[in-house]
């Protein structure tokens, strides 16, 4: 296992990774010349970081780190556009009534629906709803369901629109750093793959989740939250593992680095700048309490 620093979180050129960021930027849909700045870009930024960090630590080679690196910061690119408050009420909507926004569980629940056909089985069942919300401009209603739902195929429409401005760069996007993004919401497109694979995507999991659910930004705009809680970001976590979405070994890899402070400065600036002695306290001690 390779020692590790925050000076060495950002594995690519700050121009480079400026440049990537940049593509979450998205046309509004109804205001020409208009641009809805991305979402998620300090998101993506932080996550980057500590999945690079965790990678390396887990010993693994700087020249593919370095890609996935570029893979991760691209992450939530099927999200870009994304509008916060249509989003959020949309989604709070469905949470409130128990209705999956994930494609696997919403298979799950509807076994009927289409492969890939989620976004259009969610709108044939709620666009009533929806509408009586007073939202009215539908296709923008739409894609806000998709970048949930649907986000393997927004995903690959956008990546496909920057491709050639990637390979300017000297990047080229390949099916593994497609397969690592889409972990989360396609488990199954993981089937066969080595195992190195996997690890990858079981590493960015768990690393944007722990900065999702410690991002006060994030969890005030659309989840409704009043505070967030370290304690409550690693029983998710943990939950994920239990589920067999990420395993105990790269659970303990990110317990072992946030234990000992690597990633204070991240999770501060995913908090705004604070973090309470009691929460310091916590992380210091993540390591003893899983262990228990």
């Amino acid at each position: 296992m390779n020692s590790i620093s925050p000076k060495t979180f950002l594995l690519i050129s700050e121009s480079t990774a400026k440049s990537l960021l940049k593509f979450y930027d998205y046309p509004h849909p109804e205001k020409t010349n208009k641009i809805i700045e991305g979402y998620y870009k300090d998101h993506a930024l932080r996550s980057a970081k500590m999945s690079a960090a965790v990678a390396t630590y887990l010993g693994y080679d700087k020249d593919i780190v370095r890609e996935y690196q570029i893979a991760c910061i691209l992450h939530d690119l099927g999200r870009a556009g994304l509008d916060k408050k249509l989003f959020g009420k949309i989604w709070t909507w469905a949470e409130n009534h128990k209705i999956p926004s994930r494609p696997l569980e919403w298979r799950e629940k509807y076994p009927q629906t289409e492969y890939g056909f989620e976004t259009e089985a969610f709108w044939d069942m709620y666009s009533s709803k929806i509408q009586e919300m007073g939202i009215k401009n539908i296709e923008w209603a739409k894609e806000q369901i998709e970048m949930r739902l649907g986000y393997a195929r927004r995903l690959n429409r956008l990546i496909e629109n920057i491709k050639p401005s990637l390979k300017k760069q000297g990047i080229e996007w390949t099916d593994w750093m497609q397969k690592v993004i889409l972990y989360y919401y396609y488990p199954e497109k993981m089937k066969d793959s080595p195992g190195w694979m996997r690890e990858f995507g079981e590493i960015l999991v768990g690393c944007e989740k722990l900065e999702a659910n410690s991002n006060r930004i994030r969890g005030k705009d659309y989840y409704n939250r009043v505070d967030e809680s370290f304690e409550d970001a690693f029983n998710y976590l943990n939950k994920l593992k239990d589920e067999d979405r990420i395993s105990e070994k790269v659970l303990f890899a990110i317990q072992t680095l946030v234990s000992e402070g690597l990633f204070d400065g991240i999770l501060k600036e995913a908090r705004n700048g604070y973090i309470s002695k009691k929460e310091l306290k916590f992380l210091r001690s993540i390591n003893i309490k899983s262990n228990k």
